[in-house]
């Protein structure tokens, strides 16, 4: 039987947890997810498909594991998920005190300075996840993209049809900028510090003579810096934050610019 459908099965019948074709069905879709050859969400064509049955698999990975103690030197930890290993074998550079989970995929190239990066996820080769970063569960990062300073990107496993956050090749994500909800971000788009954005967020271009509104989605090569509008509620009006499209990332910007650079090209300062 394809590891599919003993997911699928064991979903509907959590009894089926107790048979070891199920917890070795769970077991290996994990593994796979740890070597990158399966993936919580996966480009399809201009869009992304969502497959929900290997986010089944992780949650259904917690109530199959024990509690054990893990001991890394001085540092101690208590979990039912073991930390990834082998680093130098995978090719990717960990700076003390950057942890990611097992069942997390690094590419080759990968740099985590100190961060977390979580079970499910996926980060793409040349991809930098800078001090404090958190990349959630199952969260999608793509190639040569930059994760600044305590960026957060959330992480979804429920609900299952839930998109996760994903990040397109390129990308530049400024520091503490929060990504959540499933909201995505097109390739090579500047996100500027301090940015929100849920699945749900208006995202307003202002470069033309009107505004265009995306919900949750930035477009590729965008220029993106917090904003607000005026919202009216049966208190009165107020305002409320979105993200502001202020411009476009020129194609004679080298894929790894600064924030600075981009914004200055947009007579922007933050």
């Amino acid at each position: 039987m394809a590891l599919r459908d003993i997911i699928e099965q064991a979903w509907d019948n959590r009894e089926l947890l107790q048979e070891s074709n199920t917890v070795e069905a769970i077991r290996a879709v994990i593994e796979e997810l740890d070597k990158g050859t399966l993936r919580v969400a996966e480009p399809n064509g201009d869009d992304w498909q969502v497959n929900e049955w290997v986010k089944k698999a992780v949650l259904m990975y917690f109530p199959i594991q024990s509690m054990k103690t893990i001991e890394v030197g001085p540092f101690e930890f208590h979990d039912k998920i073991a930390l990834k290993r082998n680093y130098e074998q995978l090719g990717v550079r960990v700076v003390p005190h950057a942890v990611a989970r097992y069942g997390a995929y690094l590419a080759k190239g990968v740099i985590m300075m100190p961060s977390y990066v979580n079970i499910g996820a996926y980060v793409d080769s040349g991809t930098m996840v800078d001090t404090w970063a958190t990349v959630g569960s199952c969260a999608q990062v793509g190639k040569n993209v930059h994760l600044s300073g305590g960026v957060g990107l959330g992480g979804v496993l429920e609900p299952v049809q839930a998109a996760p956050v994903i990040i397109e090749d390129g990308a530049f994500i400024g520091s503490r900028s929060i990504l959540v909800e499933g909201c995505r971000i097109g390739k090579e788009a500047v996100i500027g510090a301090g940015v929100t954005i849920t699945g749900s967020s208006k995202i307003i271009d202002v470069t033309g003579s009107e505004q265009k509104i995306y919900n949750g989605y930035v477009p590729p090569r965008s220029v993106v810096i917090p904003g607000s509008y005026t919202k009216k509620f049966p208190a009165g009006d107020f305002q409320v934050p979105c993200a502001l499209i202020i411009g476009q990332r020129k194609e004679s910007t080298d894929l790894k610019t600064s924030l600075n650079d981009a914004l200055r090209d947009n007579a922007v300062a933050v």
